[in-house]
């Protein structure tokens, strides 16, 4: 299988290649040309396996470059029990139609979990297959979870180097511990000042420094990406999508062939864009509904056609989504209109006046598979002590957006398909506001919260969570955006 640019339909590379560049060198981002298909049998015999071995079968279809070896191994190691327990992403019923896709039992508490404990293999395998002998630096501009899933999968990998940037003051305090108590030799991670659109926009710029990455070279380092951009995290998102549905049909909740509705809190839109490809190749999907937070430009944007980033910044208690630029989106554009030209236009337009109006026919393309909706923080808060109270299910801030706009979406369209609603991060991550929403006791540090939210819910804390009590802080400060070159070259090549 080979990869095309949504910027230039012209390229074509590799699987291993365009994981290896994560970006290309025109911005644009790189997807397939042409896509696998999982018949009924197969996601039948999907349903059969494990949750590696069903991530190994998905990533496989893609991958032509990796054997199936390869890719069992790496699934065998990066989803052990060890890691994710013994039930990597467990769909827990929440309702007669809504059914919560758990995808919080990794290290870090968070699904890009499931992402960043793969591409580590991924990465550093297809360095190894187009003769790369330089160091690989992956530099990541995150919201608040992407930082420190990727600095566990990469921290102390040989041949890798890993530079995180965050947004100054735009994360929780675990989510920013996480980060700056991270151990290993070969990571860097610092704030930017402003928000996490500064830093994307930052990191994107240094990709595509043909003079910055020249002198990167010359001291034996090559840039990577591990955020989202790069499609070896996209991958193993579509996996996921696959094992919930087999666990609904293996429980009973639908039977096999029976089409499911798909909601995901989302900001870059990688998330849902992961169960849109999962849908192109099999996966029966009536309508994904996309949940965002007061940076509402994705539910503008499927409303109206209209995307614009010119509007009030908002931080929230689902920090992960305040994002106004929303990378993957590109990649859907691509999807539904098929013309990179088009794309690029639209890409021109958002760089150069922040905002863009797609075609009448790529709105309606976009609106026939994806409806929308929005929750402000007290709407996701409501949502916390409703449902809590309702059913004992605690959920996290960005699960309670998605939980809402689920609950809105069905109102208004009487649609009762079952649905899989996507969790993704752990209540333990945001105790205050969890606490909050509650009208429970929000006296005292972070890990009394931590014991507080235990407490109340009846829950363990992760240990990788709790652990940050006695954590040092090595990463302080903050930096400007115009320092990020610099930052790197200090901390990697002195």
């Amino acid at each position: 299988m080979k990869y095309t640019c949504t910027r230039d339909s012209g390229v074509s590379v590799s699987a291993s290649q365009a994981i290896l560049a994560g970006i290309s060198p025109d911005g644009g981002l790189f997807l397939p040309e042409s896509y696998p298909r999982f018949s009924s049998d197969d996601i039948s015999a999907m349903a059969k396996q494990g949750y590696p071995e069903r991530a190994a079968m998905v990533m496989g279809a893609f991958l032509g470059d990796f054997s199936a070896e390869e890719l069992d191994s790496y699934a065998s190691a990066a989803y052990s029990r060890a890691k994710f327990g013994t039930v990597a992403a467990p769909v827990v019923k929440l309702s007669d139609s809504a059914h919560i896709l758990e995808l919080f039992h990794g290290p870090t508490s968070a699904f890009k979990d499931f992402a960043l404990q793969m591409l580590p293999y991924l990465l550093t395998a297809s360095a190894r297959k187009n003769g790369v002998n330089e160091d690989i630096v992956i530099l990541v501009a995150t919201s608040g979870d992407t930082g420190k899933a990727a600095l566990e999968g990469f921290a102390d990998v040989e041949g890798t180097k890993i530079c995180v940037f965050y947004p100054n003051g735009g994360t929780s305090p675990i989510q920013k511990l996480q980060m700056t108590t991270q151990k290993g030799k070969n990571v860097l991670v610092t704030a930017v000042d402003g928000n996490f659109d500064d830093a994307q926009t930052g990191v994107k710029a240094i990709f595509t420094d043909a003079e910055y990455n020249a002198e990167l070279l010359k001291a034996g380092l090559r840039l990577s990406s591990a955020n989202s951009i790069n499609w070896g995290r996209l991958v193993p998102q579509v996996a996921y999508y696959f094992s919930a549905y087999c666990d609904l049909v293996n429980s009973g909740e639908v039977s096999a062939g029976q089409p499911v509705n798909i909601c995901v809190p989302t900001g870059n839109f990688g998330n849902i864009l992961a169960a849109r490809i999962a849908e192109i190749c099999g996966l029966p999907v009536n309508r994904f509904i996309c949940a965002s937070n007061s940076n509402n430009v994705l539910t503008d944007f499927i409303s109206t056609g209209v995307y614009d980033r010119n509007r009030p910044f908002y931080l929230t208690t689902s920090p992960s989504m305040d994002i106004l630029i929303s990378s993957n989106l590109e990649r859907l554009l691509y999807i539904e209109c098929g013309s990179s030209a088009e794309v690029k236009g639209y890409m021109s337009s958002l760089s150069k006046e922040g905002k863009y109006q797609v075609s009448d026919s790529l709105k309606q393309a976009i609106q026939a598979r994806f409806d929308c909706g929005f929750a402000d923080d007290a709407m996701a808060a409501d949502t916390i002590k409703r449902v809590f109270a309702g059913s004992g299910y605690l959920a996290d801030p960005h699960t309670a957006v998605a939980i809402n706009v689920y609950d809105a979406y069905r109102a208004r369209t009487g649609d009762a398909t079952p649905t899989v609603i996507a969790s993704t991060a752990s209540p333990f991550k945001f105790p205050l506001s969890v606490l909050k929403a509650l009208d429970a006791d929000c006296s005292g540090g972070e890990f009394e919260l931590l014991d507080r939210v235990a407490k109340i819910s009846g829950l363990t804390p992760p240990q990788g969570l709790a652990g940050l009590k006695d954590a040092g802080e090595r990463f302080i400060g903050s930096i400007p955006p115009a320092n990020m070159r610099s930052f790197i070259s200090k901390g990697f090549i002195g």
